[in-house]
């Protein structure tokens, strides 16, 4: 025989009015079902698979425990990882890259110019020389004994060689007399011949180009000299027009004690 449930309400309510009315406990499966979707989203948004799930109480699923930190924790795993697998990738360079031109081919370096080398300045030769350097002076232009003596004696040990004071052409070679033993005449071009007297031997001749400071004989006593010494003469526009020659090589940077 069936009884509505308002006659039980009823009956209870006569029979028992301390006891408090019942719970609405049906809607506990409601809930429950709630968690298990919520669950289920969270574990399938972390991948998270074999969550076991228990039932309890008139065949109902009871949810297990869900850790909502989890999904914070495998993101953060997850970002870990795939930083890992970014830095150990190897890294291929693009074949349709063109190749900077830095590194493909280096600009050349500026050599630094070399510095020019000095060029090596000789002096220039003096154009007028003295015949015997360093030899002691004798007698000098002037009156001796009553004559004109008429050069200058340079005296050195016999042989000393003897220099054209001057470059010219030999216009007389050998002895010329008068007691000048073996001369040698040398015309300047300029005016003025230079005559070298007493020589012990002569190498140069008539018509020889020679330079100034070049050797023409060596020094001696023919003629008449008391020894051996160089007589030196200057002539001027003409042979045998002897003139003083110490003021002469004075003009041309030769000094002489005269």
């Amino acid at each position: 025989m069936k009884v509505s449930v308002q006659e039980d309400s009823s009956i209870q309510n006569e029979n028992t009015p301390d006891i408090a009315p019942a719970r609405h406990r049906r809607q506990r499966p409601a809930r429950r079902t709630a968690y298990l979707v919520l669950g289920a989203v969270a574990l399938l948004g972390l991948g998270v698979g074999g969550v076991s799930v228990a039932t309890a109480g008139h065949g109902a699923p009871t949810p297990a425990a869900v850790d909502f930190d989890a999904q914070a924790r495998a993101e953060a795993a997850a970002r870990a990882d795939r930083s890992v697998r970014e830095s150990t990738a190897p890294v291929t360079p693009s074949a349709s890259a063109s190749p900077s031109p830095s590194a493909a081919s280096p600009k050349p370096t500026k050599a630094a110019p070399a510095k020019p080398k000095p060029k090596k300045t000789t002096k220039p030769k003096p154009a007028w020389v003295i015949p015997m350097k360093g030899a002691e002076i004798t007698s000098c232009y002037g009156q001796r004994w009553g004559t004109l003596h008429a050069g200058i004696d340079f005296a050195m040990p016999s042989g000393t060689p003897i220099h054209a004071a001057a470059a010219g052409t030999v216009v007389k070679a050998g002895d010329v007399g008068d007691g000048y033993g073996n001369s040698v005449f040398i015309d300047h071009a300029n005016g003025y011949l230079t005559h070298y007297a007493h020589q012990r031997r002569l190498i140069v001749g008539v018509g020889d180009k020679v330079k100034a400071g070049q050797v023409i004989g060596y020094e001696g006593a023919t003629g008449d000299a008391t020894g051996p010494h160089l007589h030196f003469e200057v002539h001027k526009g003409a042979m045998w027009n002897q003139i003083d020659p110490a003021p002469f090589l004075r003009a041309r940077g030769i000094s002489v004690a005269c």
